[in-house]
């Protein structure tokens, strides 16, 4: 059955957001947040991905890690750049914040063993898409909670790029990609990026239960 995400207006404190999630991820596996930023945070991220795009500074993303990496557009179509998260643009900075602060928050309350994480720019151009699949990878299963922060102002469901989660083998979960909303779920549910009719932008990310550096290991 598939489920339609119900808007949720939630411009909270990340003290009260990091509960929410928290609680959410604990009864479901995933969790989606609105305005997980201010406005004006999330109208300089959109402005700042959409000219990495423009200047050409995305490159073709692929699927697999080290040895097994590939480029596979007949299942995933996005561009990305991975972002520093120790040494990031200011631009940046605001989400890198809270993003740390929300995986300090879940460690203390769901156990987690978090301690760092990852994560880039996505663009999917219009008629890409990115089959049904899991973050955690089989040798390098580092990935425990993946995250998405979407930069698609005027969103209609006619452009396509929603995220579809399947938290089981009878149930769907929908999420629109809409500006300032924050989807996160385990790094070992199935999921999917639909096929986008429009230009779809986002930062996608994983919170590891090992420092990054040493994930390549």
């Amino acid at each position: 059955m598939r489920q339609h995400l119900r808007s949720i207006d939630s411009s909270l404190p990340i003290g009260l957001a990091a509960e929410k999630i928290a609680s959410e991820l604990s009864q479901n596996a995933y969790s989606i947040t609105d305005q997980f930023l201010t406005p004006e945070e999330v109208a300089s991220l959109i402005s700042y991905v959409k000219s990495l795009q423009e200047e050409d500074h995305l490159k073709k993303a692929g699927i697999g890690k080290q040895q097994s990496f590939q480029i596979a557009s007949e299942i995933r179509g996005d561009y990305i750049r991975w972002i520093d998260t120790k040494n990031c643009d200011a631009i940046l900075e605001p989400l890198m914040g809270r993003l740390s602060e929300l995986m300090d928050y879940l460690n203390r309350t769901c156990f987690l063993g978090l301690k760092d994480f990852e994560t880039h720019v996505a663009y999917y151009p219009p008629g890409t898409f990115y089959r049904r699949h899991v973050d955690r990878f089989q040798h390098n299963a580092h990935r425990v909670v993946s995250f998405v922060l979407y930069l698609n102002s005027d969103w209609v469901p006619a452009d396509g790029g929603q995220l579809m989660l399947y938290p089981d083998d009878n149930s769907t979960f929908e999420v629109a990609p809409v500006a300032g909303r924050l989807a996160m779920f385990l790094s070992d549910m199935p999921h999917e990026v639909l096929k986008s009719f429009a230009g779809r932008y986002s930062i996608t990310g994983w919170m590891l239960n090992q420092l990054k550096e040493l994930t390549f290991l």
